[in-house]
């Protein structure tokens, strides 16, 4: 096994293509929900008080001037370390005994060879990701009432005042 070919098995289109596919299915379940809160916006209704004349106004958020916040992926990093060392060691050793008597003699050797290798890899990845609230696109800034160039509503909206006792 060779370095350059540990390198080259490293699934790195998969990775790019598994990337692509996540953030496409997070920014359509985002676009999902900001389209909820959007709609939420313009049926719900809240009361606001004129402090100077005691009036209340009926609207909803939209007639207030509020306006659903989208988010859009901007900037994606896909950072990839990866180190491979393979290391071999030989050892040999060799030892010997003697042993001599009167007539007798004696000899012992003991030889050794020992062969190691090493093989690691160490890898780390990161995905970075970044997201940026944007506003609604002007189609639907039309559809709700806003006027895409300056971010008001597009036309005063006629909501009921009821006078406080």
């Amino acid at each position: 096994m060779s370095v350059g070919q540990d390198l080259l098995d490293v699934p790195f289109g998969d990775m790019v293509l598994q990337l692509a596919l996540a953030i496409a299915q997070g920014q359509y379940e985002m676009d999902k929900v900001c389209c909820e809160i959007a709609k939420l916006m313009g049926t719900e209704k809240i009361s606001l008080k004129n402090v100077s004349t005691g009036a209340v106004l009926e609207t909803t958020l939209l007639g207030a001037g509020f306006q659903p916040t989208f988010y859009q992926f901007t900037d994606t990093i896909i950072e990839v370390k990866m180190a491979i060392s393979m290391q071999k060691s030989t050892e040999k050793s060799v030892s010997a005994k003697a042993k001599a008597g009167f007539g007798i003699f004696s000899a012992s050797v003991n030889a050794s060879y020992s062969s190691k290798y090493s093989y690691s890899v160490d890898g780390s990845s990161l995905l970075r990701t970044k997201i940026t609230p944007i506003p609604p696109n002007a189609t639907l800034q039309a559809l709700i009432g806003i006027n895409p160039e300056t971010g008001a509503p597009a036309a005063p909206t006629t909501p009921s005042t009821t006078e406080e006792p």
